[in-house]
């Protein structure tokens, strides 16, 4: 399969409209046969890419794993909530 390098290093504040540009490319590479690679793409548009879902769409990793997530500071314990109105 032939490959076409879209150059993302220029894209410095994408947006929604940005990803769907480059979903369109997507479109169009896949049914003349080609795959579509993002070269130089900033963190954001990673980001970007994977909130929107597309990642996989894209081929694309998000450069976030899921052990670098924020942990809560700390952990409540499970019970069940009581009504207000019942004392």
């Amino acid at each position: 399969m032939r490959s076409v390098c879209l150059d993302c290093g220029p894209l410095k504040a994408p947006t929604a409209g940005t990803i769907d540009q480059i979903a369109r490319l997507q479109l169009k590479a896949r049914r003349c046969g080609c795959e579509l690679k993002l070269r130089n793409a900033d963190p954001c548009l990673l980001e970007l890419i994977g909130f929107v879902g597309l990642g996989e769409v894209l081929r694309v990793e998000s450069r976030r794993q899921a052990e670098e997530r924020e942990q809560p500071d700390r952990v409540e314990e499970e019970g069940e909530l009581t009504d207000p109105s019942i004392r």
